[in-house]
């Protein structure tokens, strides 16, 4: 088949040249040869120039916050106000049966502004949000909102500073929640729980086995694990509270001694509904004198006949005592742990700044829009605490409340021209804590083809990205904020994770001052590693970029068009000539914007070649090819049409539908990935995934244009055709037909039924099959035995790839929660107390954090993940990928069957990623079974001898501790430390929880 193989390669290649126009343009850039100037690219210059940068936008971000934040503490706090009106946001524009506005509602002007997603808004005013449960004319709301009023004036010109600022927002801690620009919203508030690790009756055991005397960190996997167990607690027997509270100290001290702790904010909260003595030589032993780990009882029910002692426990030890009887205990007693914690930085006076990890916006119908079609909308929050500065409360550590700003992950990416990075290269930055702030492989999974979303993205860790950096060096030096380098082999999925490419990796990074991030770059080696300048007129540059043809990426920033208003409705391309017209306050990338003109002047004359080709295009013999198309490496993009737009198979192609086939913030199109691994000057054919039905299908064929002749030439361009399915495999059949008709050229013919003929890709896609319901199947699907013969005869490799479906590693705050039973009789109330008792715990535990987001976000994305939907749990899989040999040019082979021997031949198609199959049919080899790709869930199975789970449950990564610690302050008054409410005593059952918690600030 050797003379089929060479007939249809050379006809194919022939055809893809000649409507690609490949000669041409490589023509025109060897032209040009002598007057470009190559670089090699210096990856540390570059890796800080890009920090730099990125410190500048997060400054901005920072300086928004702190002008809010100074605004409202010199504010004077007015709490005699008994009414006020206020617009809230659930009652705006909203009408009585009588056509009335509602109280707290009005008219309220609203625009579709399209920098916030287009929804409406009021760029002028603010609107406040009060949760359902809370009365929305409380005299502590009124007051709050009254004093807050302040901040309109504050946002705005905070918007008019920064035009790229988002939303602004102050949450009080009296529960209302500021926030502009205004708009219509329906807010429902949902908070997390905590983890607890053990329990107690007679005798200390672990409601998770695995877990005993350790401490777990409390990242959303490990929370939703053990919240699993709560309902699984019951009370039996009399359990000693001095066990207990040993156990707490001894696993503090030993967790500390590994250098893993905090060392800084720890503390024991108990919940019970008795104590009957104060144990002070449990906590003479541990605690004092020194008092580094503060008690938070909460006496739970309205018995008070143990008051006392816990609240002596509280005092003792530098914390605080709180009663709780009804569900409205909850929400106005639990917040004083939060103030306690939060009296060493009042005292200091010390406002830090917090940036969260990536997590998803998913709390507007728009945001949900657009992660339907572009994958999930990744934000992270800028947010400061707001302390009282009032010095006779000075001491006591009054948190008034956390104001904070949102930045989309895809505004960092534009901090990040993706042009000085490469075909394959990329930016990511990462937390101390070495989550993931942006990062390509931050993205959806697919599951069939189909996205799906991770169950978590605030705590994945750079570890689950970068696997095949087995002992973490890249992400050690990260976590430390070292500037240095670091190279590695790695193994990158493309093609909704069906393929993939090996690449070596050579990586740079640093820390971005004045935040928590270090920011990383990847270039791949070879062509990666250069990058080459050329030159031309900017007349004769404008002239040619303002072609009807030519498109430029639109994620990529040429010019700053958001940064003024007038601005915000410009194309790019008119950016740019409004640039060279002398716009003194538009901000352009003067280096993209002189290669992407340059690129414009070499490209022009690929219009003219594509309009001729169409009026004299033969009808019968090319009228399968309907789209012509190049990339540059400045994202510059020209496409010709040779059928009417109505007549094209797959319209969706180079249209944005599918984001992996154009140019995004943060990488190159699909095709062009895949032709800059091909030998220079041949082609790469594919048939997209998800093109949909047979008559839709559609073949690419795409090449590389190189600059030099060198392997390690930079990589100018990439062109390529779009051709029908049907044309193509017309294309293939008619050449094996013409071939077995030559006297001589091919022995045996693809018609002949003792033999089936295949056409597969370099990654074992079937495009040609005698069965078109195979077209698109992996090829060990429909002929396991031959594939793996392939494999182990070295014509294919295949490699294993992992998946993490979510960060398994949240090191924020370590904490376990010690369960004590003691006797508890049927009292449904009180479990129902404790549940919300927790979660309230929870929600205060975020705001010592000052960490915004995950109040007003990360809450409401468990909600809706779990609020009757099949929620998918998650999981890490593992699953096969198959790459060809490109040093295997024929290949024959023979595989032993149960009762015969089936014989196979393998050629390339040359100046291709192509190879034919044909297989002997007469041998039955189906007791072989099939190879398929199907991914193998990793399962995590817990045992007495060996338990993977578990490990993962204990393991815990190198973070960097946090540069400020505010533990304590000799000043604070620690004597207020609450007291009990006054109710009348009853017979309940006695319950004890015991809380351990050390505090990491971020």
């Amino acid at each position: 088949f050797s003379a089929l193989d060479l007939t249809f390669g050379g006809e194919m290649k022939s055809l893809a040249t000649k409507y690609s126009g490949s000669q041409l343009l490589q023509k025109k850039y060897k032209e040009l040869e002598q007057s470009v100037r190559v670089e090699e690219i210096d990856g540390i210059k570059l890796v800080k120039k890009l920090a730099g940068e990125m410190e500048q936008m997060f400054h901005k971000k920072a300086e928004a916050i702190k002008v809010t934040v100074f605004a409202l503490i010199h504010k004077p706090y007015d709490n005699t106000r008994s009414k006020y009106e206020y617009f809230n946001a659930v009652l705006i524009n909203e009408m009585d049966e009588e056509g009335r506005s509602l109280e707290l509602g009005g008219e309220f002007i609203l625009q579709p502004n399209e920098h916030f997603n287009n929804l409406s808004v009021n760029l002028s005013l603010s609107v406040v949000q009060v949760p359902t449960n809370m009365y929305n004319k409380d005299s502590a709301i009124v007051n709050g909102v009254y004093w807050s009023e302040a901040l309109n004036t504050v946002f705005v010109d905070n918007f008019k500073r920064d035009p790229s600022l988002i939303w602004q927002y102050f949450g009080s801690a009296k529960g209302f929640f500021r926030q502009y620009p205004g708009e219509f919203s329906v807010v429902f508030f949902s908070f997390s729980h905590f983890l607890y690790a053990g329990s107690y009756n007679e005798e200390l055991h672990y409601v998770e086995p695995c877990l005993n005397g350790t401490l777990v960190q409390a990242d959303v996997t490990n929370k939703d694990h053990f919240r699993d167990h709560l309902d699984k607690l019951f009370a039996k027997g009399i359990g000693m509270l001095d066990v207990a509270l040993t156990e707490a100290f001894e696993l503090l001290s030993n967790f500390n001694e590994t250098g893993r702790g905090s060392v800084c904010s720890q503390a024991i909260m108990l919940v019970t509904d008795g104590a009957v003595e104060t144990y002070d030589a449990v906590f003479a032993q541990y605690n004092w004198p020194d008092r580094k780990v503060r008690v938070f009882p909460y006496l739970i029910g309205r018995e008070s006949a143990f008051a006392d002692n816990l609240k002596w426990m509280a005092c003792a030890n530098k914390g605080y005592f709180t009663q709780i009887s009804t569900l409205a205990d909850v929400q106005e007693n639990v917040m004083e742990y939060l103030h306690v914690l939060s009296r060493p930085k009042v005292i200091d006076r010390e406002h830090d700044m917090v940036w969260t990890e990536a997590y998803v916006d998913n709390t507007r119908p728009q945001a949900q829009k657009l992660e339907d079609a572009q994958g999930p909308v990744l934000m992270t929050t800028v947010a400061m605490p707001v302390f009282s500065t009032k010095n006779e409360t000075r001491n006591k550590g009054i948190l008034l409340g956390v104001v904070g700003t949102d930045v989309p992950v895809s505004e960092i990416l534009k901090a990040i021209p993706k042009y000085k990075l490469g075909i394959h290269g990329y930016a990511f930055a990462i937390t101390n804590n070495g989550y993931i702030l942006t990062h390509p492989d931050l993205q959806p999974l697919y599951e069939e083809g189909k996205k799906r979303r991770k169950s978590s993205y605030s705590s994945v860790d750079l570890s689950e990205v970068e696997w095949e950096d087995k002992e973490d060096e890249l992400r050690n030096a990260m976590v430390n904020r070292q500037t240095g380098s670091f190279s590695m082999k790695v193994k990158k999925t493309v093609d909704k994770g069906k393929r993939v490419l090996v690449l070596h990796n050579d990586y740079y990074y640093t820390d971005i001052k004045g935040t928590p991030f270090s920011l990383g770059v990847a270039l791949s080696r070879g062509h990666g590693k250069y990058f080459f300048r050329g030159n031309t007129s900017v007349e004769e540059g404008l002239h040619d970029l303002e072609h009807p043809d030519v498109l430029l990426a639109n994620e990529w920033t040429y010019c700053n068009t958001e940064e003024h208003p007038e601005h915000n409705f410009l194309t790019q391309i008119d950016a740019i000539k409004l640039y060279f017209n002398g716009e003194p306050h538009l901000k352009c990338d003067k280096d993209l914007i002189q290669e992407v003109l340059f690129d414009a002047v070499v490209t022009a004359p690929l219009e003219a070649y594509w309009t001729s080709l169409a009026l004299n295009k033969s009808e019968n013999s090319d009228k399968g090819v309907e789209i012509a198309y190049l990339c540059t490496r400045t994202g510059l993009s020209r496409i010709n049409l040779f059928v009417m737009p109505d007549q094209l198979t797959n319209q969706d192609f180079l249209t944005g539908e599918d984001k992996e086939v154009v140019f995004s913030a943060d990488h190159f199109p699909l095709w062009y990935k895949r032709a800059a691994e091909q030998v220079p000057g041949t082609f790469i054919y594919s048939l997209p995934f998800g093109t949909g039905s047979e008559n839709k299908s559609v073949v690419l064929a795409s090449s590389a244009i190189h600059l030099l002749d060198e392997r390690e030439s930079p990589i100018a361009a990439a062109v390529g055709i779009q051709m029908k399915l049907e044309f193509f495999q017309r294309k293939f059949w008619t050449a094996s037909r013409q071939c077995a008709a030559l006297d001589g050229k091919c022995s045996i013919s693809c018609d002949n039924d003792e033999i089936s003929c295949y056409l597969i890709d370099n990654n074992g896609f079937i495009i040609v099959a005698e069965d078109l319901s195979l077209t698109g199947v992996f090829f060990g699907e429909a002929e396991g035995a031959v594939m793996s013969k392939l494999v182990s005869m070295g014509s294919f490799k295949s490699t294993v790839l992992l998946t993490l479906c979510f960060g398994h590693f949240y090191l924020c705050i370590s904490f376990i929660h010690l369960f004590i039973h003691i006797y508890m009789n049927s009292f449904l109330s009180f479990q129902h107390l404790l549940s919300v008792l927790f979660s309230f715990i929870c929600f205060c535990r975020f705001l010592v954090e000052f960490n915004l987001y995950s109040w007003w976000h990360s809450d409401l994305t468990i909600k809706a993940q779990r609020g009757g939907k099949t929620m998918l749990v998650p999981c890490d899989k593992e699953y096969p990928a198959f790459v060809s040999e490109r040093t295997i040019k024929e290949t024959v082979g023979n595989i032993d069957c149960e009762s015969c021997v089936k014989s196979f031949v393998i050629q390339q198609i040359p100046s291709s990623n192509l190879f034919m199959v044909v297989i002997d049919n007469t041998c039955d080899c189906s007791d072989f079974g099939p190879v398929n790709m199907d991914p193998i869930e990793i399962m995590y199975i817990l045992n007495k001898k060996t338990s993977l789970k578990c490990e993962r449950l204990k393991f815990q990564k190198e973070r960097r501790r946090p540069d400020t610690c505010h533990p304590f302050h000799h000043e604070e008054n620690s004597m207020e430390c609450g007291g009990s409410v006054g109710l009348t005593p009853s017979l309940i059952s006695t319950v004890l929880i015991v809380l351990i918690v050390t505090i990491f600030p971020r």
